[in-house]
């Protein structure tokens, strides 16, 4: 992993494109804002069915956290704050993503409750997850624009 050949200016890649990606798939719990019950009762059928649709996203969830990890440990003399985001939201995804495969009861009921629409705390949680998305997507825009200017300027 890391970022070989394709690192320029101090930015690997495919970091612009992990934040794209996690701020838009973020951003589309402004569906759980609109709409409660189709909300969590597709992603609660997404996580019981476990089809291609739910392999291929955990599989590029997997693939840009073990990236992001890789990244800041192979590049930690940087100290650039982005990557900090990989160790900590990067180990949550992956920790979440080993929890929901192994089955685990705590957080199968975490996650059931989290889709419970009585929820009283609903649109703080998934407001909340919708406004990490819109942090995350501004993130990814920051890096493309840092990277086109580095590169434009010769730097």
């Amino acid at each position: 992993m890391g970022c070989g050949r394709e690192r320029q200016h101090g930015i690997c890649w495919f970091e612009p494109w992990f934040f794209l990606f996690f701020g838009l798939f973020h951003l589309h719990r402004i569906w759980a804002l609109v709409d409660r019950e189709s909300y969590a009762g597709f992603w609660l059928g997404v996580l019981e069915r476990r089809g291609p649709f739910y392999f291929a996203l955990m599989g590029v969830l997997a693939a840009l956290c073990l990236a992001g990890l890789s990244a800041f440990f192979r590049y930690r003399e940087e100290k650039v704050w982005w990557r900090w985001l990989y160790v900590f939201g990067g180990g949550y995804v992956l920790w979440d993503l080993f929890a929901i495969a192994a089955g685990l009861d705590l957080w199968e009921r975490l996650l059931s409750a989290m889709f419970d629409t009585a929820l009283p705390c609903w649109n703080l949680l998934w407001g909340g997850f919708a406004v990490m998305g819109a942090c995350a997507l501004l993130g990814g825009v920051l890096l493309l624009r840092r990277r086109a200017r580095k590169r434009s300027h010769g730097c």
